[in-house]
C-alpha cells in the first residue's frame, strides 16, 4: 500500500490564515498558500469548483471541495455557515460528493459539531503537528496532545472520515518525540496521515531563532530518514500516507521565502525512493552471490522511485555492490507497488 490510493478528486479552497487564535512559531502563511488572508466568497468558490470539474471528467473518483489554510472550525459561526451553504449546493446537485475541511482539534467541540452535522461534511484533516505536550508549547501551538485524542474520538463517533497532519522537525523534538508522534497518531486510527517536515519561513517567529543560532532545522537528507521512519510507522499500521514534504507554490518558491529546511518540490518522491533502494539492498544482501546483471522487476508505477531522483539509487547500488556490471529495471504490472521481485 506503499503511496498508492484510491482515485480522490479534491477542489482546494483556499481560507489562509483565518480562524487561527494562536500564531504557531513556525507559521507565516501567506508563503504556504501564496494568498492574502481574505476569506473566499460565493462567487470565487463556484468559479474555482467548476473550473476544476472541468479537469478529469472520465477518470475523477470521490470528489470533494476542501476549504484548506486556515483553521476551519475557528471562524466566526456565520462564515462557516456561509462557506459550507455554498460548497452544499454542489453536493445537492449531485456535481460532487462532499464537503473537507482542515481544523485544529480544540475547535472540535459540540458547538461545531452540531453546526457541521447539518452539512454534507465527508472529511475533517486536524493539524497535529505533534503529540509532546512540551513540543507544543514550545511552538505555541495552543493545544495539547489530549484535545487532539478527544477530537479524534468525536469525529470518528461522528462517522467522519478522518486525516491528521504531522510534522517533523519541529523545536524541542528529537527523533524519539518524533516517532512517538508517529506511534500515538497511528493509535488513533486516523484514515489517512499527512508528514510535514518544517522549514523556517521567512517572517515567520521562528525565523528570528534561527539567525540568531537558538535553532537549526533538519537538512534534506535527514528529513527524508526522519519521514521515512514515520512513514513506516503508519504503512505498518495500514495508515495511508497521502503526503510527504509541503506541496509546492508560487510563494514557497519566491527565493528568500524558505530560510532553511528540508524543502524539495519532490520530497515525497525522494522518501519513496529510499525506501525501494533499502528493499533492493536487503534483497541483495541476501543473495548468496551475484551476476554481472541484476534485473530488478518493480510495478510499473515504481519504476521511477526504484530509479531514484537523477537515477540517485541506481548510482548508490553500483557503489555498494561494484561486483555488479549493470542494473536494469523492468515493468512487472502483477506486482505490487511496494514490491521488488530480483531477475538473474
Amino acid at each position: 500500500m506503499i503511496g498508492r490510493r484510491a482515485k480522490h478528486f479534491v477542489i482546494p479552497v483556499f481560507i489562509p490564515h483565518k480562524g487561527c487564535a494562536h500564531r504557531c512559531r513556525f507559521c507565516n502563511q501567506n508563503f504556504v498558500t501564496g494568498a492574502a488572508a481574505v476569506l473566499p466568497d460565493e462567487t470565487e468558490i463556484t468559479r474555482t469548483t467548476r473550473q476544476y470539474l472541468k479537469f478529469k471528467r472520465t477518470s475523477r473518483g470521490f470528489t470533494e471541495i476542501s476549504f484548506f489554510g486556515g483553521n476551519f472550525l475557528g471562524l466566526e459561526f456565520a462564515d462557516i455557515r456561509r462557506l459550507l451553504d455554498t460548497a452544499a449546493g454542489f453536493v445537492s446537485s449531485g456535481k460532487i460528493n462532499g464537503i473537507r475541511f482542515s481544523t485544529r482539534p480544540d475547535t472540535i467541540d459540540k458547538k461545531r459539531l452540531e453546526i457541521m452535522s447539518n452539512y454534507p461534511v465527508t472529511t475533517v484533516e486536524l493539524g497535529v503537528q505533534s503529540m509532546d505536550d512540551r513540543v507544543l508549547e514550545r511552538v505555541k501551538r495552543g493545544h495539547s496532545a489530549a484535545d487532539t485524542r478527544l477530537a479524534a474520538q468525536r469525529l470518528k463517533t461522528a462517522g467522519y472520515t478522518l486525516g491528521c497532519q504531522i510534522m517533523t522537525g519541529l523545536p524541542g523534538e528529537d527523533e524519539a518525540s518524533s516517532l512517538d508522534t508517529a506511534r500515538a497518531v497511528a493509535a488513533l486510527e486516523p484514515d489517512f496521515v499527512r508528514i510535514y517536515p518544517l522549514v523556517v519561513l521567512n517572517k515567520s517567529p521562528l525565523a528570528a531563532d534561527y539567525r540568531a543560532g537558538r535553532f537549526a532545522p533538519l537538512d534534506l537528507e535527514a528529513g527524508v530518514l526522519r519521514a521515512k521512519k514515520l512513514f513506516q510507522i503508519f504503512n505498518h499500521s495500514g495508515i495511508n500516507v497521502i503526503r510527504m514534504g509541503l506541496q509546492a507554490s508560487e510563494g514557497l518558491d519566491t527565493p528568500g521565502a524558505i530560510l532553511a529546511g528540508p524543502y524539495h518540490p519532490a520530497f515525497g518522491h525522494m522518501v519513496f525512493a529510499s525506501l525501494m533502494y533499502d528493499h533492493a539492498a536487503n534483497l541483495l544482501d541476501a543473495a548468496k552471490e551475484l551476476p554481472d546483471t541484476v534485473v530488478l522487476n518493480v510495478h510499473p508505477g515504481s519504476i521511477s522511485r526504484m530509479q531514484g531522483l537523477s537515477k540517485s539509487n541506481l548510482k548508490k547500488l553500483h557503489t555498494r555492490y561494484p561486483e555488479v556490471e549493470k542494473f536494469e529495471i523492468r515493468p512487472d504490472p502483477d506486482l505490487n507497488t511496494h514490491e521488488i521481485r530480483l531477475g538473474f
